[in-house]
């Protein structure tokens, strides 16, 4: 094939690759939580929280071959709705967080099942113990938000079972589960240097008010909140 013929190819190819890169989206804190369940002596399950997640995704919600994703996810916010009972889950003999005040998992492959759902692979190092993990995933939706800035955003909902003794967190056998549920609610934003033009609502918007010149000049949420 004739040199020039070659190079003519590749240059028509590039934008078609670079189109189908993942692209670069930012969790929000404010709107991604965990829920985790866990049997409290056999009378019930109890139910906690943990707010303030931060994280990077790579995605294109058309591929998910290329998906990746890394949290952290502090656990010093974790919430049980009571003072003592948060205060001895976070002591040196359970979640220990002191020494260990985030978790964090980084994925390593994707398999899509369908156009919106896939199970996410990866590691979950929690009090210093790193374990594979196995997500189940649902994309709930991939739009341009209705309130200002107008960011793209795609929201997500995620389980998985984890054994906490795996980890290390044996402690209180006769009293807690071994088996905790996880519950994950997470929004991510395009990246602000990403260029969408779904960013910016159009003139047939009905009535949405236009954004800032700069979008991205406007406050983003704080990435943290005193813990109730």
């Amino acid at each position: 094939m004739p040199l020039r013929l070659t190079l003519a190819l590749l240059l028509a190819a590039a934008p078609i690759a670079a189109l189908a890169a993942p692209q670069t989206w930012r969790l929000d804190p404010v709107h991604t939580r965990v829920l985790f369940a866990v049997e409290h002596a056999g009378f019930s399950q109890a139910l906690g929280t943990v707010s303030g997640s931060e994280g990077q995704l790579l995605f294109d919600p058309d591929d998910w071959t290329g998906a990746r994703l890394s949290v952290s996810v502090p656990l010093q916010r974790l919430d049980l709705g009571d003072a003592k009972w948060n205060k001895a889950v976070m002591a040196g003999n359970l979640l220990d967080t002191d020494r260990y005040p985030d978790a964090r998992f980084v994925s390593t492959r994707v398999e899509a099942i369908d156009a919106t759902h896939a199970r996410v692979f990866g590691q979950l190092t929690l009090r210093g113990v790193t374990q594979d993990v196995e997500l189940a995933v649902t994309v709930n939706a991939v739009k341009r938000h209705p309130m200002p800035p107008f960011r793209r955003t795609a929201g997500f909902s995620a389980t998985t079972t984890l054994s906490r003794k795996a980890f290390g967190v044996d402690a209180w056998p006769s009293m807690i589960g071994d088996t905790v549920e996880l519950r994950i609610e997470a929004e991510a934003v395009r990246d602000r240097n990403a260029d969408d033009v779904q960013d910016t609502p159009s003139d047939n918007d009905g009535g949405t008010p236009p954004p800032p010149q700069d979008s991205d000049s406007s406050p983003t949420p704080p990435t943290t909140k005193p813990t109730p």
